[in-house]
């Protein structure tokens, strides 16, 4: 009995004392400096916002992040901060066990450029409007027309297979919104224009033209033509 009482108050102790150390040590943490700020950037749209930028959001008013507490430190704000950046995407803050504050952070990606009597920005991937950058200017198509397009959605999926295509991507410079919200485009090699028609049938529409373009450019005769229609989803129309 007095062996098992002896254990029992043992155990009791070194729970005790576990549970004090681990206190003690997190007050100790959460009471110490931050060594740094990092800002890391991933995916492939990395040019349009500098690290700078995002580092003076991250540390918020203070001149050096080294002043900082970690338990001064709020990350959820910090967060909405950096993602409330009109060319930011989305972020996570955190701290490292190091004592580094780090913000992972993705840049918004433009598929295309809209210019207007107002001014010119950027359609993002996800379809929202992005500002221009002073740092980079991405090679994207020129939107022009009618830009109060009813159907943006329908827009915004034309530009993102562009995008999603390495030859239209290439190929692809300009976009025409027209009165009846069809599309007349322009390509970056020839003088031809094509005539994409309404935003129907997208998918099998560029599935001609890129067959047709592949033929064409075999024979050379692309350089003949003023039109290329694409408004029939099973045939191309050409005009010289």
């Amino acid at each position: 009995m007095r062996f098992l009482k002896w254990h029992t108050i043992r155990l009791v102790l070194m729970f005790a004392l576990v549970i004090f150390l681990y206190s003690f040590t997190s007050s100790r943490n959460s009471h110490r400096k931050l060594k740094k700020s990092e800002v890391i950037f991933v995916g492939q749209n990395n040019n349009f916002v500098k690290q700078e930028s995002v580092n003076k959001l991250l540390i918020e008013n203070s001149s050096d992040v080294k002043t900082i507490a970690k338990d001064e430190l709020n990350l959820n704000k910090l967060e909405n901060s950096i993602n409330a950046h009109p060319m930011i995407q989305k972020s996570e803050v955190f701290v490292s066990v190091d004592g580094v504050l780090k913000a992972v952070v993705q840049q918004k990606t433009p598929v295309a450029r809209v210019v207007d009597e107002q001014g010119s920005f950027y359609i993002d991937y996800e379809g929202n409007t992005m500002p221009l950058s002073d740092n980079y200017t991405a090679r994207v198509p020129l939107i022009s027309g009618e830009n109060n397009v009813k159907n943006k959605k329908k827009l915004s999926e034309v530009l993102k297979m562009i995008y999603d295509d390495e030859f239209l991507k290439k190929n692809i410079i300009g976009i025409q919104v027209l009165s009846d919200e069809s599309l007349l485009m322009s390509n970056r090699n020839f003088d031809y224009q094509i005539d994409f028609g309404r935003m129907l049938n997208e998918d099998q529409k560029f599935k001609n033209y890129k067959a047709f373009f592949q033929k064409a450019v075999l024979d050379s005769t692309l350089y003949k033509y003023k039109k290329i229609s694409l408004r029939f989803t099973h045939q191309v129309v050409c005009t010289k």
